[in-house]
């Protein structure tokens, strides 16, 4: 689908235009080489499997600072001395980078999109104005909201957590954001409503009660739900695991700890998980295996697309560009049915030394071909059945007699143990790694 191109009253993106589809023959840098949003893979349209979303942080909040040294990009909607002001102009700039990227969704924190204000009143009066001219940006451009969220890391007030503060008066005011960003994402017909815990853990265990903070952080999660309900939110709430960073323990380790947190509460029902591949890997795991224990708690819900550096234990939050990692997440999509009300949303920053306009839109282009082209060759693999016959063959023992028994509940432990009594010593059966990953790059190379 081709969404109606925004520009306002100024253009920040002068001299590119729409980038359309060139296929693999094309030599121009700002065209798709591999995404068609329009080509059927699997019974659907890339642009449906795929639902890419530009996040708003990252693209142009972020003017590539860091510990070390101030910004390097020149950001021409941040330039005046009005805060709202900026806002406009930035919320003006992202609707002509999204229409000219031609993507159906994009995300945000309420901080992204409005200043904060003197007083909680200010801050949800300023958000209001924004959100008002991004329904209409919106309705313009065919431009749709996939998630919003709250920005509760930011703010010296939240250097010890939102909702697991030991402050009440902290958690108040989380509320009040919470509550404001949730009825922003309604206003605005978002799909989904997420959380990042950037700061809900610790630092220290000393002055630290982890079983009080942690049934705040429950009863936060359920007021929220219980609000967003009643204003009409159909969607998904989800959790985004991460590790550490900012918080030296944070409680949303990864998607077997969310998943045992929120089952251990009742929340199980209501919530899902935003899976970040970056995340996942700070927390010792490949994102492949984050959404396959997501995928069998049947709690996926969306992906924060981007990778780490390998060589670097924090958060760098790079393009996917690594095609064996978008092969493996997109083989997990398909088998699992897709992603529901989720999407592919590009969590990721050009390098600081990327320092011209063009750069924003070269480091999604090379995203959105990477994942088109890993959805090709994810059905194909997928399609083929060799992979799955494989896997499947290493568990047939299961589907005889005493195995399917023990499956089914039926056999006690000493059951087992007579069973073995019984039984000749088991025949080593080699998992064929070698083989399963020599089959992968036959279908990613051939």
């Amino acid at each position: 689908m081709s969404r109606t191109l925004f520009v306002g009253d100024r253009e920040f993106f002068p001299g590119i235009g729409r980038i359309e589809y060139e296929g693999p023959g094309s030599d121009n840098p700002l065209s798709f080489k591999a995404y068609d949003p329009e080509r059927i893979v699997a019974g659907k349209s890339m642009e449906e499997h795929l639902r890419f979303a530009v996040c708003y942080w990252h693209t142009f909040c972020a003017d590539g600072a860091d510990p070390f040294g101030p910004g390097t990009r020149q950001r021409p909607w941040a330039a005046g001395n009005d805060p709202m002001d900026n806002a406009r102009s930035k919320l003006d700039a992202a609707f002509e980078f999204f229409t000219k990227l031609n993507v159906p969704f994009y995300c945000f924190h309420d901080r992204d999109m409005a200043p904060e204000g003197e007083t909680v009143a200010q801050s949800e009066s300023n958000l209001k104005q924004l959100v008002t001219l991004a329904k209409e940006r919106q309705q313009a451009s065919g431009v749709d909201l996939l998630w919003g969220t709250a920005n509760l890391f930011s703010h010296p007030r939240y250097m010890n957590g939102g909702a697991t503060n030991p402050d009440f008066l902290v958690v108040a005011h989380a509320a009040a954001q919470v509550k404001a960003a949730l009825e922003a994402t309604v206003e605005l017909g978002g799909q989904n409503y997420v959380f990042w815990g950037g700061r809900e853990g610790y630092s220290c265990l000393f002055n630290t009660d982890t079983k009080r903070e942690l049934e705040h952080f429950a009863r936060f999660l359920a007021m929220a739900r219980d609000y967003g309900r009643s204003i009409g939110f159909e969607g998904a709430f989800l959790i985004e695991p991460k590790p550490m960073e900012p918080m030296y323990h944070q409680y949303d380790v990864d998607a077997q700890t969310v998943i045992g947190f929120l089952r251990h509460h009742g929340l199980d029902r209501d919530f899902k998980l935003n899976i970040e591949a970056n995340h996942a890997t700070l927390a010792g795991h490949s994102s492949a295996h984050d959404l396959q224990m997501a995928v069998d708690a049947g709690m996926l819900g969306s992906i924060d697309a981007n990778r780490g550096n390998p060589q670097n234990g924090w958060d760098t939050d790079q393009f996917p560009m690594d095609m064996y990692d978008c092969v493996q997440n997109m083989m997990i999509v398909l088998a699992a049915g897709g992603l529901g009300s989720g999407g592919f949303n590009f969590d990721a920053k050009v390098r600081r030394e990327s320092t011209d306009a063009e750069d924003l839109f070269l480091g999604h282009i090379g995203g959105m071909d990477a994942y088109a082209r890993a959805l090709v060759i994810a059905d194909r693999i997928v399609s083929d059945g060799k992979l799955e016959a494989f896997k499947a063959s290493r568990y047939t023992s299961f589907g005889q007699s005493a195995g399917r028994r023990f499956e089914n509940g039926e056999l006690s432990l000493a059951d087992l143990r007579d069973f073995a009594a019984g039984s000749p010593e088991p025949v080593q059966q080699s998992g064929k790694q070698e083989r399963v990953e020599n089959l992968l790059n036959d279908y990613m190379f051939t």
